[in-house]
């Protein structure tokens, strides 16, 4: 049979939880993830787990956070003042925005905290520091 190796496109069925069992993503109900193995469009681990897979296998991986999003960094943590967020945006903790990075790329932060001055976004992705859990089922090569 087959294996898959970088370079290969593979649509692939996937569930993924994290380390309490609480599921955040999966292919079910829907089409199966297609990406090029090797090519940065999954994280690391992802692609790692993949290759070496045949058609029709099933496999649950667990994915370091290193090989995962990494860790949180500190620095993409930031204090605004409350008032430099749009008045008709009712902020909660959690609320995902959209801002402006340094070079003007548009990046999502979420709210942490709100004070009554100020309010902490955390640019970090939602699953940095998490090792991740996957259930796999390789649906085709190519």
């Amino acid at each position: 049979m087959t294996e898959v190796k970088s370079g290969d496109t593979v649509n692939i069925h996937y569930t993924g939880s994290l380390q309490d069992g609480t599921q955040f993503d999966s292919s079910a109900g829907r089409e199966p993830l297609q990406f090029t193995v090797g090519s940065g469009q999954v994280i690391p681990g992802f692609d790692t787990a993949v290759t070496g897979m045949t058609v029709g296998e099933k496999k649950t991986v667990t994915i370091p956070a290193d090989q995962a999003y990494g860790q949180p960094d500190p620095r993409a943590v930031q204090v605004i003042p409350r008032d430099n967020i749009p008045a008709d945006i009712p902020l909660e903790v959690g609320l995902q925005l959209q801002a402006s990075g340094p070079a003007g790329q548009v990046m999502v932060v979420t709210v942490k905290e709100i004070g009554e001055e100020e309010v902490t976004l955390d640019a970090n992705h939602r699953l940095a520091g998490e090792d991740l859990t996957f259930d796999l089922e390789l649906v085709s090569i190519g």
